[in-house]
């Protein structure tokens, strides 16, 4: 019987060795990051060489970077404790992002998931606030022009906040060079653990801690550091970035993957395919093949992939990446996601096309004209 294939690596990506064996180290040694003694010390000591390690992977000062308990809370705490207002965010964001300030607006984008500049300067015109447009989309992995958007938004006296989240590790990311007062990251997309994140301040960003209680994070954030977490998203983001020359690969196996698809399955349709995405990232539907179909299937083949974004309570429900993108409900309801890791295979993705195209064939599927 074959071996299970982990398609899923925006969902989460596995935790690399050497992340397991610090933090093994560090949950074997007492402290607290805020003690004066020598215990305490050293686990101040780990979560500041972490944070060197983030901070090279984000582009920016050590003295940036604020930890988190991931990306749910960076993407809140830049958009609340920022007190800039209005909000605008772009209609594809993260719920962790739409969810977070009820009096939102909304920004459009385009058939290619592509956010409006126009609709954005528009929308600007007249006031100042903060804008959150993700660097790259968890769905389609289409990258966002967030140099225009800060160009954009800083001629309207407005700050910008980017949800980096699944870019990092996977394209160069420089949010000093991008202008963004803020961003977002997490460990766990990049082979950390689950539960740690950051959220990165760009020069002269200041921010009022949304958590009492506390000064740790030089007061931003309060709460004792997870210092394990810590010091394994370090050594996750010094992996990753070290990684990326690895990325090349992987986009040429998910273009490989996309080829072989459509010629297995002419009227499949890949989403967002005529712009810039993120390397190990595939959105495709075979229409008359709904979501929950195929993941069932290409599980009991030993295959994970998913239907969108992990942040669903496990629901398969319609995704609103597509739906900004006025992708018709009936294709909507067919799209999957494939995303890959740097330890995928060309045997891997050929699994994969060959049990859709199984799939296809025994279900009696009609391809569309």
């Amino acid at each position: 019987m074959n071996a299970p294939v982990y398609l899923d690596h925006n969902a989460s990506s596995l935790m690399r060795q050497p992340v397991i064996d610090v933090m093994t180290d560090v949950m074997q040694h007492a402290g607290n990051a805020s003690s004066v003694h020598a215990f305490g010390r050293r686990h101040r000591q780990l979560v500041e060489d972490a944070r060197a390690e983030v901070a090279a992977l984000a582009g920016v000062e050590a003295s940036r970077v604020v930890f988190t308990s991931g990306g749910t809370e960076a993407n809140n705490l830049a958009l609340k404790a920022s007190g800039r207002k209005p909000v605008f965010v772009s209609a594809i964001e993260h719920d962790s992002v739409l969810q977070a300030e009820a009096d939102s607006t909304r920004l459009p984008v385009d058939a290619d998931g592509v956010i409006k500049l126009d609709t954005l300067e528009a929308a600007l015109s007249t006031s100042g606030g903060q804008v959150s447009v993700m660097l790259a989309n968890n769905e389609t992995g289409v990258i966002q022009p967030i140099d225009d958007v800060v160009a954009i938004a800083n001629d309207a006296g407005a700050i910008v906040h980017t949800d980096a989240v699944q870019a990092a590790g996977r394209i160069a990311v420089d949010i000093a060079a991008l202008g963004a007062a803020t961003a977002s990251l997490s460990a766990h997309k990049l082979g950390g653990p689950q539960g740690v994140g950051a959220l990165v301040l760009g020069t002269d960003m200041q921010i009022a801690s949304q958590i009492k209680g506390g000064g740790q994070e030089r007061g931003r954030r309060a709460g004792t550091e997870n210092t394990a977490g810590i010091a394994g998203f370090g050594v996750a983001a010094r992996l990753a970035h070290e990684d990326l020359v690895r990325m090349q690969g992987v986009a040429m196996l998910r273009d490989g993957m996309e080829s072989s698809l459509a010629e297995a399955l002419p009227d499949v349709v890949v989403f967002g395919d005529r712009v810039a995405r993120l390397p190990n990232t595939s959105c495709f539907a075979v229409p008359g093949l709904r979501s929950e179909t195929q993941i069932m299937a290409l599980d009991l083949a030993g295959l994970a992939v998913s239907a969108g974004s992990a942040c669903s309570s496990g629901k398969v429900t319609p995704s609103h990446v597509l739906q900004a993108m006025d992708v018709p409900e009936a294709l909507a309801a067919c799209a999957i996601r494939v995303s890959l890791g740097p330890d995928n295979t060309k045997e891997d993705v050929a699994r994969l096309v060959t049990a859709l195209l199984d799939l296809s064939e025994r279900t009696g599927r009609r391809p569309a004209a």
